[in-house]
């Protein structure tokens, strides 16, 4: 299986994030991507490959024009307004409900309309981080069309929660929406199933009305975890997407037993969209010791995931998300790779 990896995501660096009411270390950091780049290696799953450049164009496919623009120059305005070119931008004030969002102007305004969390900082590297992560997905996905069978986009910073106008949740831009863009430009017709244990909020708000992608997730139910407000069961897409928007929210402490069984009724309902190309949102946040998730998955059951997914009996993209548990997650990453591999 060929890997494509950009060492432009060392570049975005969090040292810290706000949670639960206090500062905590960050945990979507450069060393996730680079254990599991190193395990890759190590297993010998395949050729590791640096990306080719896109350009802006695929990006504004998905995301408003705006809205990348602000992504290209907020960290050089932060840095005119506060003097600290190492200090990361971070807004104070959101335009919640009787608010108005102010998309020009005053950099900290920017910043609140711009995005919805305060776990997602602007660093001077970032924006050249996320828009080499969207080239990594890009390059992989036109590996598939040229006619590999799966690829692996080792995205970093990952992508779901970002939309076509807001960021958060770690993510900038969405490279499994970017990468799904591509494909239907190019005539096929792909579903993305996500399996982080967090909703793919932005992932699904791009593609809710329309009905050539289809989006699974398998997630963690928003009534007590991350993004809160959307990912509900009854989040079916509308107009021309009704029922092209499939959410599967589970409890807390979900095990693989529970687990498979909704892995296996996504899957089907994969098949049954007959997509040419399936594009996996790789989230290993499931995974049992993750520090800020609470579902169960053990080491092996990973072996088992990779297993499932090739039930699809298509060409695979699998795009990096979340996972936050640096000594499983290398381990789990290439067990769900290497399985669905095997013959």
């Amino acid at each position: 299986m060929q890997t494509y990896y950009s060492p432009a995501h060392l570049g975005h660096a969090p040292l810290q994030e706000f949670e639960g009411g206090k500062l905590t270390p960050a945990v979507e950091i450069p060393e996730r991507a680079e254990r599991v780049r190193a395990r890759i290696e190590e297993r010998k799953l395949g050729p590791i490959l640096p990306p080719s450049e896109f350009g802006n164009a695929p990006l504004v496919r998905i995301h408003d024009a705006e809205f990348v623009s602000f992504l290209t120059e907020a960290h050089d305005e932060w840095v005119k307004r506060y003097r600290d070119p190492e200090a990361a931008a971070v807004p104070s004030a959101w335009p919640a409900r009787g608010l108005r969002t102010q998309l020009h102007g005053h950099i900290e305004a920017r910043l609140g309309s711009y995005t919805f969390d305060t776990a997602t900082p602007i660093l001077k590297g970032t924006w050249d981080a996320a828009r080499n992560a969207a080239n990594v997905a890009l390059s992989a996905a036109r590996a598939i069309h040229q006619g590999e069978k799966a690829a692996f986009a080792l995205t970093r910073p990952p992508g779901h929660h970002a939309s076509a106008d807001l960021y958060g949740g770690y993510c900038y831009l969405n490279n499994v929406a970017i990468a799904a863009q591509w494909f239907v430009d190019q005539g096929l017709r792909p579903a993305i199933l996500d399996v982080d244990y967090h909703h793919g909020n932005g992932t699904q708000a791009i593609f809710y009305d329309r009905s050539d992608v289809l989006f699974v997730s398998i997630h963690a139910d928003p009534s007590f975890a991350y993004p809160h407000f959307l990912g509900f069961a009854d989040e079916r897409g509308e107009g021309a997407g009704e029922d092209a928007n499939v959410n599967m929210p589970l409890p807390r402490r979900t095990d693989w037993a529970a687990y498979s069984q909704a892995l296996q009724a996504a899957i089907a309902r994969v098949r049954d969209f007959g997509p040419d190309v399936v594009l996996v949102s790789l989230g290993l946040d499931t995974f049992e010791g993750d520090p800020i998730c609470r579902f169960r998955l053990q080491t092996e059951d990973y072996k088992r995931m990779g297993d499932m997914l090739k039930t699809t009996g298509k060409p695979t993209l699998f795009v990096f998300e979340g996972g936050y548990n640096l000594d499983a997650l290398a381990e789990i990453t290439v067990n769900v790779l290497e399985s669905y591999l095997a013959k």
